[in-house]
């Protein structure tokens, strides 16, 4: 443990590992912030609260798991001569559950039903929010927990990167979610990203690998334009107040 705090090559390692961990849970706070948005703000709060926490303890007992999480990248299954590990058939399926979401909330949301979701009651709703938080959780969890094992070789490092990530995810957790919330356009970029992050990981499971600097670089630019968007609106308010 000494050797790690002395080692330069340790510190780069966890630099690096962190920034990577922070970029790929950019995923996990566009879900959460946007599958709260339709519970109570002090339901959604702790929603976030609890989904963070999940995600948080999903990494870590991945890395602890290291020898059967590796197992989940062996081939289990061949269908015409493509073969697919737990690994794959887990990201197909966090993907289309992705895709799938994200389209219902956009349908919802053209079609202005709101009155059926808050129709249910809400400790209902809270639950199936909590579900979801869970499925997404492994499926993000186990996509990151992958890429840190083929990044870095000391479990430490993993669980240090792992952990400041998971911090800088619930700082910014709650300014994200109240930005989508006060903004609709904004909700309905970020179900776009859903969707294209769904594609992503269905791709993946079909050993087709988008690289995810194209998919960042989508989301980074049509951020930036929404953001000018809100700004342009702001100043047309104030000049007309």
């Amino acid at each position: 443990m000494i050797a790690l705090l002395t080692s330069p090559e340790a510190w780069a390692a966890l630099l690096t590992l962190t920034a990577l961990e922070i970029v790929l849970g950019i995923d996990n706070v566009i879900f959460l912030s946007v599958i709260v948005s339709r519970i109570p703000r002090q339901q959604a709060k702790r929603a976030r609260q609890i989904g963070l926490a999940l995600a948080l303890v999903f990494r870590i007992l991945l890395l602890s798991l290291l020898v059967w999480l590796i197992g989940l990248t062996q081939p289990m299954l061949t269908l015409s001569d493509m073969a697919f590990s737990w690994r794959d058939i887990i990201l197909i399926g966090g993907g289309l559950f992705l895709i799938g979401k994200a389209t219902h909330e956009i349908h919802a949301e053209v079609e202005a039903r709101d009155g059926e979701s808050d129709a249910a009651p809400r400790g209902s709703a809270f639950f199936w929010v909590i579900v979801q938080i869970i499925v997404i959780d492994m499926v993000f969890s186990l996509d990151s927990i992958i890429t840190a094992i083929g990044m870095a070789q000391d479990l430490e490092i993993m669980i240090a990167a792992v952990v400041i990530a998971c911090f800088i995810m619930y700082a910014s957790s709650s300014p994200v979610a109240r930005f989508v919330a006060e903004h609709p356009t904004t909700k309905m970029l970020a179900l776009t990203f859903l969707v294209l992050i769904g594609v992503a990981l269905v791709a993946d499971g079909f050993k087709f690998h988008i690289p995810r600097g194209y998919i960042y670089f989508a989301i980074t630019f049509s951020a930036a334009v929404e953001l000018f968007n809100v700004l342009a609106r702001r100043n047309r308010k104030k000049a007309v107040n």
